[in-house]
């Protein structure tokens, strides 16, 4: 069930695509979790910010328990985004510094290209404009979309446990990170349709023609490897093509050590990495 006192945290923001808690005071910082993830991925970062700033917990709705509301049916990552840039609006908030996390990510990327100087800076967290472009930088929407298709009917007719198993083989681990993804804290469910949506959005949606209508300056996290075995320790490159097409060039850290959960694979050095990009 949705926490009942989330409403009242925001000032009666009602919304029937995200759900948004609101704690602390100080400047504005807005954290968006990623596919099938809820806000509870970010619970040791709003720990930290909480006493200094006033921190904005974004949940999609269909992610985890909360019920789907308006993302039962058609897009996921657009309206989302759309809603938060309402919420900005409405709550009055003054150039938030925005995180998200792999779709996350994406919508955080969406929302600063439609805000425009609304919003301070962004951080994406093991994320990209256009997903299939850390497997392979010359691939397209349409070369990804049969595989994409094949993981929205495996998801929407088999559920959570087809994805767990087919991961790799449907090329859902976007670079590796399948192995951390399944079984932590980041894949908590939800609902079936809305998941198997989300999977289809972050496997064929290309943001990278909306990256010139960035303003605020980007910052990339991601997960790295010293181990030449590792899809990750060939990945510097393919982020950096990635994002070329800001109008300000992106700042790039890597944490080693880290897989596809940043935050939570290497907690202390994300948050060092948040401490510098709120600075």
């Amino acid at each position: 069930m949705e926490p009942a006192p989330a409403a009242a945290r925001t000032g009666g923001f009602v919304s029937d695509r995200i759900v948004v808690e609101s704690r602390g005071q100080g400047p504005d910082v807005i954290l968006i979790p990623g596919l099938a993830s809820t806000s509870a991925v970010w619970a040791r970062t709003a720990g930290a910010l909480e006493g200094r700033y006033r921190v904005h917990l974004v949940t999609v709705r269909g992610f985890g328990e909360v019920p789907p509301g308006g993302n039962a049916e058609g897009l996921v990552g657009g309206p989302a985004a759309a809603e938060i840039r309402r919420y900005i609006n409405e709550k009055g908030l003054t150039r938030p510094a925005i995180i998200g996390h792999s779709m996350g990510g994406q919508i955080a990327l969406r929302v600063a290209a439609d805000a425009g100087p609304r919003v301070g800076r962004v951080m994406v967290v093991d994320a990209s404009p256009f997903f299939p472009s850390l497997i392979s930088a010359g691939a397209t929407a349409g070369d990804v979309e049969p595989l994409a298709r094949l993981a929205y009917q495996g998801l929407l007719l088999f559920g959570d446990e087809a994805l767990k198993t087919q991961a790799s083989g449907m090329g859902a681990d976007m670079g590796g990170a399948a192995d951390s993804l399944f079984g932590t804290l980041g894949w908590q469910g939800g609902d079936r349709r809305t998941l198997a949506q989300g999977l289809y959005e972050v496997m064929t949606v290309d943001l990278r023609a909306r990256l010139p209508a960035i303003t605020a300056p980007v910052t990339v996290v991601y997960g790295w490897s010293a181990d030449d075995r590792s899809p990750r320790s060939h990945i510097d490159g393919l982020f950096r093509a990635s994002y070329r097409s800001l109008p300000r060039p992106a700042a790039f850290e890597r944490i080693e050590g880290a897989e596809h959960m940043v935050m939570i694979d290497r907690p202390r050095q994300f948050q060092q990495a948040v401490e510098r990009f709120l600075r």
